[in-house]
């Protein structure tokens, strides 16, 4: 035995194999390569196991990508789902049928889900229709960095020598029609939409309808004892981060929402509501979102005021909110359960957000943490270990702990 290691060494053999001293110890020659052999093909089929698995890694983007019309509103709607089981088994508790349980959490989604979209869409179609007629006032408040950059490109002209070339002129922009309502965006922007809307929502009705149920099944139909509370734990804990996570978040983004609107509101900028619901819906998207948000509302600045160091106040006010959101709210609130790794959270993003555009960059987070819970509950992938050791997961140590002892009482 390997003293460094504690386990059994030797080149040739594959995950955990014996040396072939031991191996074929006893036997008839013509039997020792015999004995030898699956040892040797354990690492050759940890290779092809690995091979097929990259392939299948390197294929599920493309394909999530192609079935988006299917499976972003599958997912979405389970990820919504699980965010309302607290308030289903809430309900529950109170003798309240489960079908009617699950029809009363999708009405308040709902209905909380339209009444901030109706206050972000509509006022936004105003301002879309504003744009090209307050672009002479843009320009004018720009009038300082475009006669920058105007020098400076005549400058790098003069010293290349290039000829002037023909304006540049500017495209036309025709102003749609504002909707009346969500019903009429959807149906006449994008007639999919409303059955990719209609699905989401069966979905989650039906799967908070089944919840109890679904759970009972997938507990009670392990095989051992200790297999049917590790997924319990597991279910409770994706449950539990999932629903903390984005109930802290929204809760957070709201309160976020409605003081960037006060503020707004006494400078007198107009729809400060759209405003801060815009902010809010964007701070679920992490590092990226107040970017885009503080960009936004300095182009709604620059239609609004006439110069522009007022127009550098709403993007100034939401950068200044969101720092001491950032920094010492979200840290105070969700402390370090719900930690994750600032890497983790840009891969997650840049993925998720490639294979589905806006809508995969909002469920980036949610996502990474039901697969880092249940990750953290089965053990992370270890491709060194599938490739030359008998474990293909590591656990926590202290989980190992746990069973070791017992493994020990049980044996005692």
């Amino acid at each position: 035995m390997d003293q460094r290691t504690g386990s059994f060494g030797g080149d040739e053999g594959g995950a955990g194999a014996i040396p072939e001293q031991i191996a074929t110890a006893g036997l008839p020659e013509d039997m020792e390569d015999e004995a030898v052999v699956p040892f040797r093909r354990d690492r050759l089929v940890a290779a092809l196991v690995l091979i097929a698995g990259m392939g299948l890694v390197l294929a599920l983007p493309f394909a999530l990508q192609a079935g988006a019309r299917f499976f972003l509103p599958l997912t979405a709607s389970l990820v919504i789902a699980i965010a309302l089981v607290p308030m289903l088994e809430w309900l529950e508790r109170h003798r309240i049928p489960a079908p009617i349980a699950a029809f009363l959490c999708v009405l308040l989604f709902l209905s909380a889900a339209n009444i901030a979209l109706a206050s972000i869409v509509v006022p936004a179609w105003q301002w879309i229709r504003r744009l090209p007629e307050s672009i002479p006032k843009i320009q004018h408040n720009l009038e300082p960095l475009i006669r920058f950059y105007s020098n400076l490109e005549r400058f790098v002209n003069k010293t290349l020598n290039n000829f002037a070339s023909a304006p540049v002129r500017q495209p036309v922009v025709q102003a749609a029609q504002p909707p009346t309502s969500l019903l009429d965006l959807f149906t006449t922007s994008a007639p999919s939409a409303l059955i990719e809307m209609f699905f989401a929502i069966l979905v989650i009705y039906f799967f908070l309808a089944g919840w109890t149920r679904l759970r009972r099944r997938a507990i009670t139909s392990r095989a051992s004892f200790g297999g049917a509370m590790a997924t319990a734990r597991v279910i409770q804990d994706v449950v539990d981060d999932t629903s903390a996570y984005l109930g802290t978040i929204t809760l957070i983004n709201f309160t976020l929402g409605l003081i960037v609107a006060g503020a707004l509101w006494l400078m007198g900028m107009p729809t400060p509501l759209m405003w801060g619901g815009l902010v809010a819906l964007l701070n679920y998207i992490p590092y990226i979102g107040p970017v885009i948000a503080a960009l936004l509302l300095a182009v709604g600045g620059l239609m609004s005021y006439a110069d522009i160091g007022t127009a550098m106040v709403p993007p100034a006010i939401m950068i200044a909110a969101h720092l001491v959101e950032a920094n010492v709210v979200t840290p105070l609130i969700v402390g370090h359960r719900l930690t994750i790794n600032p890497i983790m959270i840009l891969i997650s993003l840049s993925f998720w957000g490639w294979v589905w555009g806006t809508t995969g960059a909002l469920l980036a987070v949610p996502l990474l943490i039901i697969i880092q819970t249940v990750l953290n509950a089965a053990g992370k992938p270890d491709i060194a270990g599938f490739l030359f050791e008998q474990g293909t997961l590591v656990r926590d140590p202290a989980d190992n702990r746990v069973r070791r002892r017992a493994n020990l009482d049980q044996s005692g």
